[in-house]
């Protein structure tokens, strides 16, 4: 699985990467940056609730 972030519905509300930290930092504007590579087994459910939580859902956990 991989996150990907809608970067023109995306509205920096930044809730992604307080659930998400080990794999979402916000840049300098607050817009979050998503680690690149597939998301590990063990942080599966922690990314689908990240994504669930996304007051626009610009978040998304897409198969690999």
């Amino acid at each position: 699985m991989r996150l990907t972030v809608d970067p023109i519905g995306c509205r920096a509300h930044g809730l992604c990467a307080d659930l998400l930290p080990e794999r979402i930092r916000l840049d300098e504007w607050g817009y979050p940056i998503t680690a690149s590579g597939p998301v590990p087994p063990g942080l599966v459910a922690e990314a689908r609730r990240a994504a669930a939580a996304c007051p626009v859902l610009a978040l998304r956990l897409r198969p690999s």
